[in-house]
């Protein structure tokens, strides 16, 4: 009689155990028609992010980024330079790892390595450029660098 329970006990956990493994699918957001527009331009944008105060600059090269910029990404101020700088982190961190295993990933999308410094202040236009870059490249070429779905 005291094995049934164990039986019934042990059948109620393994189905509980796999109703908690079936979660939703990775959420996605839906690319609106002015984002295809900007990534669909052929035309090279040449965006220098660089803060007068720093010596710091990053050049980015990548058609439509700049309308996609001044057109999508939230305006400069909407994110406080503490979230930028952290999600900088994350996403250089795992560009980084993507770009020293050229095998494993494209190398046309992960070319060099960004040297990031997270004890270096860039400035609030260095880190707001730089995010919504990533923000940018992980929509048009639907990649994920981070654990963040990456919305606008």
């Amino acid at each position: 009689m005291k094995k049934i329970p164990l039986y019934v006990g042990m059948l109620v956990f393994l189905l509980s155990l796999s109703i908690s493994g079936c979660g939703g699918a990775k959420q996605v957001n839906a690319v609106s028609d002015d984002e295809k527009l900007a990534f669909a331009k052929t035309v090279g944008d040449t965006i220098s992010i660089a803060d007068e105060k720093t010596e710091y600059e990053i050049l980015i090269i990548e058609p439509g980024f700049d309308f996609w910029l001044q057109s999508i990404a939230k305006p400069e101020g909407y994110y406080s330079q503490s979230f930028l700088e952290n999600r900088n982190q994350l996403y250089v961190t795992e560009w980084n790892i993507r770009a020293s295993q050229p095998f494993s990933y494209d190398p046309n999308l992960y070319e060099l390595r960004i040297d990031y410094d997270p004890h270096i202040d860039y400035g609030y236009e260095v880190n707001y450029k730089l995010y919504n870059y990533f923000i940018y490249f992980q929509r048009k070429y639907n990649q994920r660098l981070g654990p963040f779905v990456p919305r606008i």
